[in-house]
């Protein structure tokens, strides 16, 4: 028996959701280790559809939650989610959700600077939510985070607050923004404290608990490879590490706790925001893929850019990554096209590379290098058994798995949870 980490292997969106909801039922506990309410899981149970930012997925299964060390929490959308999910008919109690207590907190500050910043880059915008995320992972690299232990200290939150705003306020004034009061910064966390703190816990104790036990933990990443801010098209990337190793420190369980990696991949390629993307289509093919897959940022509403599947990608990712095996999702989506692409290279000022720069100017002049193949005329869509799918279909997953040096081990062939192919359980690895 395994534990099971999941990342995204693109530049996220890749149907996490569906593939941790449907290990989620299989698994004791989730644990969210990175991030925070910038990224988006969208569920779909029987007539309900749940969007998640911050909780972690198994809730929905009715199995404990965790919000790790490693995530940057927003306390008033933690409790505007949590109240969304219980109108919903879920249960969200202390007994259910664990949240470190050593977890760093989002304040309105952080979103204020978030925003004056990327409004002051002008033509060289990031791209960001513009909801805090950075600027929350500099103060807790910077030593000044009010975590959610501090809470319970008001001598400790005092002075804290005095560094913090001294930072902050010195950056909004020179970007020309609105500054913050003590009192205000103050407020928010009064309001809020009395609500937040009983989830509060050492939950690195109780995940090793229930390790030594053998109970299954499901680690649920967010974002994905492409956007990790060591191996992602930096700049454009989210402000944490999004590898699968990252489990480990952002839950505080050792290495070994890990387990097997599950990559997820779309059949086709997605970004939401700026940033390099060497397959994107701008054609009508590019349209009829974003047409077809609902390509819209579950948090943003933001549509996604679309394009092939960019193997170079996907086998970086899967090196750096960890991945031990790839749940490919939305091969559906690609029904009926003629002739599909592979991004098998690339090249880059007339000559042949075979894997992605790490210069900014570099990422953007880089070419794909296709292989193209026939497409398939039948559906996928619904398929739960390699006999179901059409042979062309299983070559392109044949083709991808030979590509990317990576086995498919999960296909997903629509939203529905049940419309899965299993090659290998990651549970018994």
């Amino acid at each position: 028996m395994s534990n099971v980490t999941v990342i995204g292997t693109q530049w996220g969106d890749e149907g996490k959701g569906k593939i941790v909801d449907w290990l989620a039922s299989r698994a004791d506990i989730v644990v969210r280790f990175q991030g925070g309410h910038n990224a988006g899981h969208t569920l779909v149970v029987g007539d309900q559809v749940y969007k998640l930012s911050l909780l972690p997925s198994g809730l929905v299964r009715g199995k404990i939650g965790v919000i790790g060390n490693g995530v940057v929490v927003d306390p008033k959308a933690l409790m505007a989610e949590i109240d969304r999910v219980t109108a919903q008919g879920l249960t969200v109690t202390p007994e259910t959700l664990w949240i470190a207590e050593n977890a760093p907190l989002i304040l309105p500050v952080h979103g204020a600077l978030d925003r004056a910043r990327e409004a002051a880059r002008g033509d060289h915008k990031i791209g960001t939510t513009g909801r805090g995320i950075g600027p929350a992972y500099e103060d807790k690299v910077a030593r000044r985070a009010i975590r959610i232990c501090d809470l319970a200290e008001p001598e400790t939150l005092d002075w804290k607050l005095d560094e913090l705003l001294l930072h902050h306020n010195t950056l909004l004034a020179g970007l020309g923004a609105e500054t913050f009061t003590k009192e205000q910064l103050r407020d928010f966390l009064t309001e809020i404290t009395p609500r937040l703190l009983p989830y509060s816990c050492q939950a690195w104790d109780r995940l090793d608990e229930a390790r030594r036990a053998g109970r299954r933990i499901l680690f649920e990443g967010a974002q994905a490879v492409m956007l990790d801010v060591d191996h992602g098209t930096y700049p454009f990337v989210t402000s944490s590490n999004t590898v699968a190793a990252v489990a480990a420190s952002g839950s505080g369980m050792g290495p070994a706790a890990v387990g097997f990696v599950l990559g997820i991949a779309k059949a086709y390629t997605t970004r939401v925001g700026e940033g390099p993307f060497p397959t994107e289509l701008h054609d009508d093919t590019g349209r009829l893929i974003g047409e077809r897959g609902h390509e819209f940022g579950t948090n943003t509403g933001r549509p996604r850019r679309c394009g092939w599947f960019d193997a170079v990608l996907i086998r970086r990712a899967a090196r750096v990554g960890g991945v031990s095996g790839i749940a490919l999702t939305k091969l559906d989506v690609l029904d009926g096209l003629d002739e599909i692409s592979i991004c098998i290279g690339y090249e880059l000022d007339g000559k042949q590379i075979e894997s992605f720069p790490s210069a900014p100017g570099a990422q953007a002049r880089v070419k794909p290098v296709y292989e193209t193949m026939p497409g398939w005329k039948e559906t996928t869509a619904g398929a739960r058994s390699w006999a179901e799918l059409p042979a062309q279909a299983i070559k392109y997953v044949r083709r991808i798995e030979e590509l990317i040096e990576a086995p498919v081990t999960l296909l997903s062939t629509s939203p529905e949870r049940d419309d899965t192919i299993l090659m290998r359980d990651p549970f018994e690895d």
